[in-house]
């Protein structure tokens, strides 16, 4: 069960948890914050802490507003897309066969046939990022598997608006945003890493950050370069 508190025109979403220390996050798009705290804590005393948090919870939310957003694809000749990591130029090519999506050192082709509408042409390229991430995903996984001493019973690929990742630990399977391909890989590993540890404790508990933090100590900087990369061009809501 959560409760909200105010403080000025910031609304923060409090839930107890059976945790050890109080944690406070700030997410985007658009800066909304939580603060999880131990199952016992007065609701005064988490309002305290997150005023004593109050300029640094401005200071995220004022990066956050900053930060870039990509603008809307219309999948024309010379447009920006991003593939791991990096910046391509869209070149659009027309012919009568197969549609099928091509890329080189610096340019995706979209092989398309004549007339071919926009969505016909983001359907194609949603078709591609899915196939390269199911080449990359599975060696991950099981590389991890060995390490982590869990089992993957599966993985699916969706496209989500507010979180890169998910895991069902009873079933055994993650859920991976399919915009993760826009990524650089590593960055996708991060987000592998973090829902196969939920195998092992399904909480963000303190056990959840020690198991993450000896596997991947680097965790917190990935975690925090995912989150500073451009946003999709949608509107993410909760």
């Amino acid at each position: 069960m959560s409760e909200t508190i105010q403080i000025g025109d910031i609304s923060i979403r409090v839930t107890r948890k059976d945790v050890k220390n109080v944690h406070l996050s700030v997410y985007p798009p658009d800066g909304r914050v939580t603060l999880v705290a131990p199952t016992k804590t007065r609701l005064d005393v988490a309002r305290a802490y997150a005023i004593s948090k109050l300029t640094w919870i401005r200071n995220q939310q004022a990066k956050l507003k900053a930060q870039a957003r990509e603008t809307s694809r219309q999948f024309v000749q010379r447009e920006s897309h991003y593939l791991w990591g990096r910046r391509y130029l869209l070149s659009v090519v027309e012919r009568e066969a197969k549609p099928i999506v091509t890329h080189d050192h610096r340019r995706i082709i979209l092989h398309v046939r004549p007339g071919s509408d926009q969505a016909k042409r983001e359907t194609l390229m949603n078709q591609w990022h899915r196939s390269l991430l199911h080449e990359v995903v599975p060696p991950m996984i099981r590389r991890w598997e060995r390490k982590l001493g869990v089992n993957v019973e599966g993985y699916y690929l969706q496209r989500m608006k507010t979180k890169w990742g998910g895991c069902n630990h009873r079933a055994g399977h993650i859920r991976l945003n399919t915009e993760l391909v826009k990524k650089p890989k590593d960055l996708l590993e991060y987000v592998i890493v973090h829902e196969m540890v939920h195998l092992l404790e399904p909480k963000h508990s303190e056990r959840f950050m020690l198991i993450l933090g000896k596997h991947y100590p680097t965790w917190r900087e990935a975690r925090a370069e995912l989150n500073e990369l451009p946003l999709g061009a949608e509107v993410w809501k909760v």
